[in-house]
């Protein structure tokens, strides 16, 4: 009767759980490969996607940014936050816009081309402030800010967890079925692998307390567009240097 009843089940819904039953029924199989394979089955993924979304938090050279980015193969466009400042990030190929408030512009953290005292001065700050601003690439702003914009090259660097790799069971990302790999028991970061359809990582938490990040819209399209020229602001024109 048992039997007969997880039959009915396991047909009528596409549910699993009665015993003997297979757990990786109807899911795209990574979870009963070794947590290696996941991660190399995750990254190639990932890489092989257009676009993608992340949202969360990541630790970078002792500073803490929250970050809502969506990013495609050829640039990507969103916010960051950090030490209370927020501001927008657009690249389009090799050219970075960045779009902040005077208070950014004007503090230590607006990376300033002046040099000498950390930051543009108030009356540069309130000329740049809402605008887009066009940053050169071989400005340090450009340096510190690009590869929040470069798919490849930032997925590539979160997803590596550190140590010994295991599976560590399963779970559920938004609704989505997942199996966790961790490094070192998760002390080297743990990574939710969805097991429907292609094996995408949903779910990061990084090493060391360094951010947890969300990766979601996988595949979906969204617009890359320039600034209209009443927008923009060439920073290496507009700045003053000392």
């Amino acid at each position: 009767m048992v039997s007969a009843v997880c039959a009915l089940v396991a047909t009528g819904t596409g549910l699993t759980g009665c015993s003997g039953e297979d757990p990786d029924a109807g899911t795209n199989g990574v979870g009963k490969l070794p947590a290696t394979n996941i991660q190399s089955r995750t990254k190639a993924a990932a890489k092989a996607a257009d676009t993608v979304r992340l949202s969360g938090t990541v630790v970078s050279n002792g500073r803490t940014y929250k970050l809502d980015m969506r990013l495609a193969e050829d640039g990507g466009t969103g916010s960051l936050t950090s030490q209370g400042s927020t501001f927008q990030l657009l690249r389009i190929g090799e050219q970075l816009f960045l779009k902040a408030g005077k208070e950014f512009w004007a503090g230590e953290d607006g990376g300033g081309s002046d040099g000498g005292d950390g930051g543009a001065d108030a009356k540069a700050a309130e000329k740049l402030s809402g605008m887009f601003v066009k940053v050169p690439a071989d400005d340090p702003v450009y340096q510190r800010f690009s590869g929040f914009t470069d798919k490849d090259d930032l997925l590539d660097g979160l997803l590596t967890l550190h140590g010994k790799l295991t599976t560590d069971g399963r779970r559920e990302q938004s609704g989505v079925r997942t199996i966790r790999i961790t490094g070192d028991a998760g002390s080297g970061g743990t990574l939710d692998v969805s097991l429907e359809g292609s094996p995408y990582p949903l779910r990061l938490v990084r090493a060391g307390d360094a951010g947890t990040i969300r990766l979601t819209d996988w595949g979906e399209d969204f617009a890359l567009e320039e600034p209209s020229e009443d927008e923009v602001v060439d920073y290496g024109q507009q700045l003053p240097s000392s």
